[in-house]
């Protein structure tokens, strides 16, 4: 099956076939960075992520671009509010932006350019528009001259007779129609400013993007990206000052992702109703968030909920148990299987895979639907387990190899999504000091009390065996006795 992409601008999905290939440009709009970054910037950057790696997998080379907007009346505000400098206060959030990502195994991409650092180029495209009749100046301050641009509005299917101003477009006056916007701010008393054909000032929101995507991906490329919120009037403006400059296409496909929700409502910082990245990640796992972010389809809203992270957390756990069992089987407690080793043991096992990594690739060429992709990784998991239950204790060793093999295609396909990056060892450690700090315990509570419970079964005080087993239950400790030992774990 060949990759299929739902194309904001024709409202369908369309073959996937890039202006170059086997090169891709991609440019999705980043953070405008005056605060920390919430559940809804993690769905966008993790859904672009997805999209990168599935793209590297197929063997296309990837040119992906994602900005930061440093400058802007948000950023300027708060920086006066806090007494600190508007490019202290974006280094700070660029520096936790980072970190935020780097937690969620967001692969950085090629180039992360900042509005400020290309003033020049943002000059020049201004100077572009005004010489060729789409944009005017007034006392200091340039507007895109909308009514000039007569595909104005098919990208957000708007008519530019209906529309409202939106957030960021300011009444003004001075405007020739309401809806022209700046690409130019004149100079404000304490602003930061930078010196222009038409005075002291600085970009408006939508220009630096059309600057930097065409300074590193040309007039044209592949896929423009972004949240549903960008659709309009930030996409709309771009894609109109982009064409009326070069008067090519801007992009090949638009891709937006939904909104996360809480109780049906967008979050958002202006509604206060928002969860940090960061204050998300002490709670789970990261890579719990990135499947909870993607068991919807990209397009469609997602409602968060603890509830639904704690299922995330869940589904993830019982993923890393099965590469767990299938890496070294021989801790795996024996379920009392009868059935022997064989060549048509092996053939079962490629079999399952095989299928497996076919369903996974088929439903992300359909338009990267991350949601069915992972109902088959959990299917795979059932049906495994199952497998790995059925067979007779012999039959471990023999089939030591193939299970490896397994596990390997399960860690491959898993890494598409970002998942499943992590040495097994390595997670659950992870996952036990998460939650030991949460309940004020510590490993050498747990690891003494096992010692204690040994040394019961090793004098058959059965009895007392037990009423350890109780106590580590009641502190939400589950452990497992095998053939390698007491391995524990914790419960959410």
């Amino acid at each position: 099956m060949a990759l299929r992409v739902y194309n904001s601008q024709s409202r369908q999905k369309e073959p996937f076939s890039p202006l170059d290939p086997p090169r891709v440009g991609m440019y999705v709009c980043g953070v405008t960075v005056y605060d920390s970054c919430h559940i809804g910037h993690a769905r966008s950057m993790i859904v672009f992520d997805v999209i990168y790696r599935t793209l590297r997998s197929r063997g296309y080379e990837v040119r992906y671009v994602r900005n930061f907007t440093d400058i802007d009346d948000k950023i300027i505000q708060r920086s006066q509010r806090e007494g600190v400098s508007a490019q202290d206060l974006a280094e700070k959030y660029i520096r936790e932006f980072h970190r935020d990502m780097t937690a969620l195994g967001v692969a950085a991409p090629e180039v992360e350019p900042r509005a400020t650092a290309h003033i020049r180029q943002i000059i020049e495209l201004v100077q572009k528009l005004i010489r060729q009749g789409y944009a005017y100046e007034v006392a200091g301050d340039v507007f895109f001259r909308v009514g000039q641009f007569q595909a104005y509005g098919a990208l957000s299917r708007r008519n530019p007779e209906e529309m409202q101003a939106g957030a960021r477009i300011d009444v003004d006056p001075r405007k020739e129609h309401p809806m022209d916007f700046a690409l130019w701010k004149a100079a404000k008393p304490g602003e930061p400013s930078w010196e222009s054909p038409w005075g002291s000032g600085r970009p408006g929101w939508h220009v630096e993007c059309s600057a930097m995507s065409s300074h590193y991906l040309g007039e044209s490329f592949d896929i423009h990206g972004g949240g549903q919120d960008l659709l309009f009037p930030h996409h709309e403006n771009e894609l109109a000052q982009s064409t009326a400059a070069s008067g090519k296409p801007l992009a090949r496909y638009w891709i937006h992702n939904g909104f996360v929700t809480i109780q049906g409502e967008k979050m958002s910082k202006s509604l206060g109703n928002f969860l940090t990245i960061k204050e998300l990640i002490l709670r789970y796992h990261p890579e719990a968030i990135r499947l909870f972010l993607l068991s919807r389809h990209y397009r469609s809203p997602l409602d968060y909920s603890d509830p639904a992270l704690l299922e995330a957390q869940s589904h993830l756990h019982r993923l890393y148990r099965l590469l767990q069992d299938l890496e070294n089987p021989a801790a795996r407690p024996q379920q009392g299987g009868q059935e022997p080793p064989g060549p048509e043991k092996t053939r079962e096992l490629s079999a399952l895979i095989e299928d497996f990594q076919q369903r996974v690739e088929e439903a992300l060429d359909d338009d990267f639907n991350t949601a069915q992709a992972l109902g088959h990784f959990h299917e795979l998991a059932r049906r495994l387990n199952r497998f790995l239950d059925s067979l007779a204790p012999q039959a471990w060793q023999e089939l030591a190899a193939p299970l490896a093999a397994a596990a390997e295609s399960l860690r491959k396909t898993g890494a598409v999504l970002g998942l499943l990056t992590l040495e097994t060892k390595s997670f659950f450690d992870q996952e036990n000091q998460r939650l030991l700090s949460r309940r004020g315990l510590s490993s050498a509570d747990i690891e003494s009390l096992l010692a204690q419970r040994n040394q019961a079964r090793r004098n058959k005080d059965w009895a007392g065996a037990d009423r350890i087993r109780e106590q580590l239950k009641e502190m939400g400790v589950v452990i497992k006795d095998g053939p390698q030992g007491t391995v524990w774990s914790l419960e959410e």
